[in-house]
């Protein structure tokens, strides 16, 4: 019998402490257990459809400058994985420390960034 081990998720927390998305890497997922977005290796944050979101931290939170002299190319997504489980109890958001000027919390300020599949402006038309 081939067990896979369970993989951990870990909470991503708002500059509040509330948890708005989970990553069991290299996936992210919003409260519903929806995908939303991926993480690379260097810890970059890419949504559904390829786009450069952001950074991910070590507290972690989700950020990125407000204004980004070079935009980061576009990326192939990875394969859409299974709906997650949120987990029924959540770990209380460690303390962070306050953003610098010129850097927001991706989370709170653009959460539209971060849209499942069947949502989002950025998608494809069906007609």
């Amino acid at each position: 019998m081939n067990i896979q081990p369970q993989r951990s998720v870990i909470p991503i927390y708002t500059s509040r402490g509330d948890a708005e998305a989970f990553l069991v890497y290299p996936y992210l997922y919003n409260r519903l257990g929806e995908w939303i977005g991926w993480v690379t290796a260097e810890r970059q944050v890419y949504s559904v459809l390829g786009f450069f979101v952001g950074d991910l931290t070590a507290e972690p939170r989700i950020t990125r400058k407000r204004i980004t002299a070079t935009l980061k190319l576009h990326r192939t997504p990875p394969p859409r994985p299974p709906r997650l489980l949120v987990p029924a109890t959540i770990p209380l958001a460690p303390m962070m420390a306050d953003l610098r000027f010129g850097v927001m919390d991706i989370l709170l300020d653009e959460p539209e960034r971060l849209h499942p599949l069947d949502a989002g402006e950025l998608r494809e038309d069906l007609d």
